[in-house]
C-alpha cells in the first residue's frame, strides 16, 4: 500500500514557545516552517520529517511507518539533534545560526535564523534569465568565496562537515555578506542505511565519494562542493553529476569556459577543486582560502555592478 503524503503542522500551530506561520520548504528529510516566537521576532524551524520512515497524516505527531523503519527513525532523529546541538555552538557571520532545538510531536526542531535576502541559485537564475554573461565579477566571486569558507572553516574545525554545498544553500543577504544554510550530514548519515529515503547529495555538487565510497569523507569533500558551486556563478548552470564524470567526464574545464572573463589563476583554482581524486584538490579552506587571496589583475568598474541589479531584482516585496 502507498504511503499517505506527509501532512506539515497547520498555520496557526503551537510548537513549544513558537507559533507556525507557514511552511517554507518541505523536502524528503525535513519541513522547513517559518514562525513567531513570544517576542513576535520571526525564526525558521526546522522539522525532523524523513518521509521513507515516518508519517503525519493527521495531529500534530509523528508516527515511524513500521518497527524496521522505528530504528532507522530514532537513528536520523539522533544525528538531527546532534547536528543540531553541534551547530547551537557556532557564533559565525557566515554559518546559519542555530538558536534552540528540542524535542516535541515524537520528533525534532531546529529554530534558526530566518533571513531576508535570495540564495546564489537565485542570483544564477535571474542572470540567466536575463541573458547576462557574468553573474558575478571574479573579486566579488572571490571575497564571496572566501566568507563562506571562513565560516566553513569553523565547522570543520569542530569536526563537522557541510556535505551539502550548493547555491541553493549559500544566501546573500541584502547587505551582500553569504551565509551558508542546511547542513547535509545528518541526512548524509541516515540514507546510509536507509535506500529508501531519497539521495542525500545534490547532483552536479556533490563530491565523487559521496556516490561510492563515504569512508574518504573529509574537508576536500565539500571543497569539490565549493569548487563546483564557483563554477556554477562562471557557468550559469549545474556542473555534470560527479559519477557521470567517473565513467565520461564531460565537464568543460573553468580554464575553457571562463577564458577571457576570469582570470587563469581563478579559473585554475576552481578545476583543482573539482578533481575527481580527492587527493588532487586542495586539502583544506585554509589552502583553498589561501589560493583566493592571491592579487588578480585589476579590472575596469562595471557600472551599475550586476550583484547590485539582481539584489534589486530579487528584493522581496513589501
Amino acid at each position: 500500500m502507498q504511503a499517505t503524503q506527509n501532512q506539515s503542522l497547520p498555520i496557526g500551530h503551537p510548537l513549544q514557545d513558537y507559533v507556525i506561520k507557514k511552511v517554507l520548504s518541505a523536502g524528503g528529510f525535513s519541513v522547513v516552517y517559518l514562525a513567531e516566537d513570544a517576542g513576535k521576532n520571526i525564526v525558521a524551524i526546522k522539522e525532523y520529517l524523513p518521509t521513507g520512515l515516518a508519517l503525519r497524516s493527521e495531529g500534530s505527531k509523528v508516527q515511524a511507518n513500521s518497527a524496521v523503519a522505528a530504528t532507522n527513525f530514532k537513528h536520523g532523529l539522533k544525528c538531527f539533534f546532534e547536528e543540531g546541538r553541534a551547530l547551537a555552538t557556532i557564533e559565525h557571520h557566515n554559518i546559519v545560526r542555530v538558536l534552540n532545538f528540542f524535542r516535541a510531536n515524537d520528533t525534532v526542531y531546529m529554530v534558526m535564523n530566518y533571513l531576508e535576502g535570495a540564495t546564489l541559485q537565485d542570483y544564477i537564475i535571474t542572470a540567466r534569465d536575463l541573458k547576462q554573461n557574468k553573474v558575478f565579477r571574479e573579486s566579488t566571486i572571490r571575497s564571496l568565496f572566501d566568507e563562506i569558507l571562513r565560516g566553513l572553516r569553523i565547522v570543520h574545525q569542530h569536526k563537522m562537515l557541510h556535505l551539502d554545498i550548493k547555491p541553493a544553500n549559500i544566501y546573500i543577504r541584502m547587505d551582500g555578506s553569504p551565509v551558508l544554510l542546511d547542513f547535509g550530514s545528518a541526512r548524509q548519515t541516515l540514507s546510509a542505511t536507509q535506500p529508501s529515503l531519497p539521495p542525500s547529495y545534490t547532483p552536479g555538487f556533490a563530491c565523487p565519494e559521496q556516490y561510492v565510497d563515504k569512508t574518504l569523507l573529509g574537508p576536500w569533500s565539500d571543497i569539490y562542493s565549493v569548487g563546483a558551486s564557483m563554477y556554477a556563478c562562471i557557468s550559469r548552470g549545474t556542473p555534470p553529476a560527479a559519477d557521470a564524470r567517473r565513467k565520461e567526464d564531460k565537464l568543460i574545464p573553468a580554464q575553457k569556459l571562463g577564458k577571457g572573463q576570469y582570470s587563469p589563476a581563478l579559473l585554475d583554482i576552481i578545476d583543482s577543486c573539482l578533481a575527481l581524486d580527492h587527493m588532487q584538490r586542495p586539502q583544506s579552506v585554509l589552502t583553498l582560502q589561501k589560493m583566493l587571496a592571491q592579487p588578480i589583475p585589476a579590472s575596469p568598474p562595471v557600472k551599475g555592478g550586476l550583484m547590485d541589479k539582481l539584489r534589486q531584482y530579487l528584493r522581496p516585496d513589501t
